[in-house]
This record gives structure tokens, sequence and C-alpha cells, in this order.
């Protein structure tokens, strides 16, 4: 049973045959995706677009098949234009919230020693201030 929103584009067949499991690209609100699991179409982008065998996809990602890795990239070959600039955007709102993030959280300076050192006096700190707190002196 699909629900309303979920749209099933059927698979490439191999070799005239259907393949072993009956591999989709459906939509359940997160983009598309396979229906044998929870990887997006989205998630394969900048492999197919950096040229990367399914040997090397597979490496990154193990949970994947060699025929679910070909059931996406035929739907990334017939959609290419509009995947691509999809991945542009998300890589592009991923850069700014990074700015953000960095504006308002400095990266500390020092060793890594340095900065565990001062760490553990701020955590000394707030033990400090809290039992301060429970017992007024």
């Amino acid at each position: 049973m699909h629900t309303r929103r979920e749209k099933r584009i059927i698979s490439p067949r191999t070799d005239g045959n259907a393949m072993k499991t009956d591999i989709q690209i459906v939509d359940r609100g997160r983009g598309q995706q396979l229906s044998t699991s929870r990887i997006t179409v989205q998630d394969l982008v900048p492999y197919f677009q950096e040229g990367c065998s399914y040997e090397e996809i597979i490496r990154w990602i193990s949970t994947l098949t060699v025929e679910e890795i070909a059931v996406v990239e035929h739907y990334y070959r017939k959609h290419q234009a509009e995947l691509d600039e999809e991945d542009r955007l998300i890589r592009e709102r991923t850069e700014e919230r990074v700015r953000q993030q960095r504006q308002r959280i400095p990266e500390f300076e020092g060793t890594p020693e340095e900065r565990l050192a001062r760490l553990k006096r701020l955590l000394q700190k707030q033990r400090q201030k809290k039992n301060g707190e429970r017992h007024p002196g």
C-alpha cells in the first residue's frame, strides 16, 4: 500500500529481465529515494558528478547494491540538469550555514592540549557556580 504522497517511478530493467527485487525511485516526503532504503537520489548526485564507479560508491555507502546504484543513475541521467541545480543549491545553503556558525562560534586558538585545559577550567567554573547556588555561603 502506498501513501498518496508516494510517487513511484519504475526501475530500468537489465537484459530485458526483471531485477531480483523491484527497485524503484519513490517520494516519501524527503525527496526522491530508493524504495529499498532511505538513500536519496540527491545522496548519490555528487558521486555521479565526480564520475565515480559503482565500486567506489559501494566503498562509501556499503549498504547499496550495484542494481540500486544503476536505478538511481538511470533516474539521475534522465533528470540531470534539475538534480545538479538542486545539488548546487544544497551546497550553497550548507556553505552559508557553516559561515554563520563560524561567526557565532569562533574556532578556538591553541594546541589541542591548550584547548582541552581551557575547557576543563570552564567546566570547573560551571561546577563551582552550580555548587555555590545550592549552598549559599
